[in-house]
């Protein structure tokens, strides 16, 4: 398993960005597939994005589709999410997971708050 720890969330206004960040410690982490999820109040989690381990491949909600970009830097074993065009309904906790395939998730960070202002 991967250790995860994000950062980058805070307040922005509707149609601002954040960059999110998610560090990784541990040597697997070059072989981990990286996701993104989200859990506004009052509802489940939800998938946002994924990435494969070499980078190749990425997936996104359709609600997120054309707004959000993940990507990774394995050399910094770090994963990233840069949201774009944010709206008020992207508020949310977000968090990083990783796992030895897309969709299968062991690690958990402890997530990151997103606020977006209307």
């Amino acid at each position: 398993q991967v250790q995860l720890v994000e950062s980058g969330g805070g307040l922005v206004q509707a149609g601002g960005s954040l960059r999110l960040s998610c560090a990784a410690s541990g040597r697997t982490f070059r072989r981990a597939a990286m996701g993104w999820f989200r859990q506004a109040p009052g509802k489940e989690r939800e998938f946002v994005a994924a990435i494969s381990s070499s980078g190749s491949s990425t997936y996104y909600a359709d609600s997120v589709k054309g707004r959000f970009t993940i990507s990774r830097d394995n050399a910094k074993n770090t994963v990233y999410l840069q949201m774009n065009s944010l709206k008020p309904e992207d508020t949310a906790v977000y968090y990083c997971a990783g796992g030895q395939d897309l969709g299968q998730y062991e690690s958990w960070g402890q997530g990151t708050q997103v606020t977006v202002s209307s």
